[in-house]
């Protein structure tokens, strides 16, 4: 792939443009929002996960699967992996498929372990022999540390750790990429790094237990949003945030020349948080109040004192992507719920087919152009400059 800044211009310095791209968990909500910002980037996306477990199911939405090579099968089947990597034979893989969820966790604790971890050392089992430049961002969670509800955020040399199966199976994929990529993949043309991201939210996620589909869920019948965890905090942000990190943390490991400063690859080839600014460390409460400004409805404390375990207090610092990428967040905690909230209520209006996939990609171009305003590297022009 070439180097140069001035060949590729554009996001990500043109990093994507005519490359293959494998996404594992591609039919998941944060799955097919980057396979959509991957299509306008130019890149030729191939995506591997279990078929859409909703319905609606942003997957099906997008139209995704006449529009990219898309295939169906179970990260942990590593025969099916292998030949997935030997026949796409990509030049990037962010590795998204998992089992993502805490309460699901505890009724499926052995399938989860085994696709968060088995299906994570499955991927890099099958690049361990590549003999091609590969930038790899496997992607884990901000619940992989070890919780110890401090008020400060977690950086990446704190200890990983996890109280529910969920958190303790990522804790398990960050040392088992570590221990993967130290001991197989050193000296490898394959380079992987792990991005751990905080609550994600944004239009076209309708998982079960997370607090954006249930609020819509509700709204859309016109009930009370019932309300589990209403003081427990999280680091949330817009989905296109953390996917910035990723596609820029992965540009930057196949071309390590295209920002300042520019640490080795052995560096970038390493754990990275992404998670908002301090305004989007808000309790579940102010973040329900907050969507219901811009969709009227009401809502209910329906905490149980039996529920499983959920953590409190959580938040992430994201230093080491400011430093080594100039990473940081670009929307704010009001102008995520804004637009999260427009993307639904715009899809619940219109009877159009392709109205989820413009709005997304609409959103995606809102989104980059106030990075370059911002002045982030992986938005600017290096042709231009920054815009202002």
């Amino acid at each position: 792939m070439p180097s140069s800044t001035t060949e590729r211009p554009g996001p990500f310095r043109g990093a994507f443009t005519g490359t293959r791209v494998l996404v594992t968990g591609h039919s998941g909500f944060k799955g097919s929002w980057l396979c959509e910002w991957l299509l306008t980037l130019g890149a030729e996306v191939s995506g591997f996960s279990l078929p859409p477990e909703t319905s609606p199911s942003l997957f099906e939405q997008l139209q995704l699967a006449g529009r990219i090579d898309s295939r169906f099968g179970d990260v942990r089947d590593a025969e099916v992996v292998r030949r997935l990597i030997q026949e796409t034979q990509p030049d990037f893989v962010f590795h998204l498929a998992a089992q993502p969820l805490v309460r699901r966790s505890y009724r499926e604790p052995l399938l989860t372990w085994q696709a968060n971890v088995m299906g994570t050392l499955h991927v890099l089992e099958a690049l361990r022999d590549f003999t091609k430049p590969c930038s790899v961002v496997c992607v884990t969670t901000d619940k992989c540390y070890e919780n110890r509800e401090w008020i400060h955020g977690y950086r990446e040399e704190d200890a990983v750790g996890g109280f529910d199966p969920y958190s303790s199976s990522k804790a398990a994929a960050e040392i088992a990429i570590a221990a993967w990529r130290r001991s197989f993949l050193a000296q490898s043309p394959v380079q992987v790094a792990s991005a751990r991201a905080g609550n994600v939210i944004g239009g076209g996620d309708w998982a079960e237990d997370r607090i954006v589909p249930d609020c819509v869920r509700a709204l859309l019948r016109g009930e009370p949003i019932r309300v589990r965890n209403p003081h427990a905090t999280r680091p949330w942000q817009h989905v296109l945030e953390p996917l910035s990190g990723y596609l820029w943390l992965a540009a930057r490991l196949a071309q390590p020349d295209l920002a300042q400063p520019d640490p080795s690859r052995s560096i970038l080839a390493s754990a990275f948080n992404f998670g908002p600014g301090h305004d989007g460390n808000r309790n579940v409460r102010e973040l329900v109040e907050e969507i219901l400004r811009h969709a009227p409805g009401t809502w209910i404390d329906a905490s149980d004192p039996r529920a499983v375990h959920e953590a409190s207090l959580l938040q992430l610092s994201t230093d080491k992507a400011a430093a080594l990428l100039r990473w940081s967040p670009v929307w704010r905690f009001p102008e995520t719920i804004r637009n999260t909230v427009h993307w639904y209520q715009a899809v619940a209006k219109s009877p159009d087919p392709g109205t989820p996939a413009q709005l997304t990609r609409d959103q995606i171009a809102a989104y980059t152009q106030r990075a370059g305003e911002l002045g982030l590297p992986w938005a600017a022009d290096p042709q231009h400059g920054t815009p202002h």
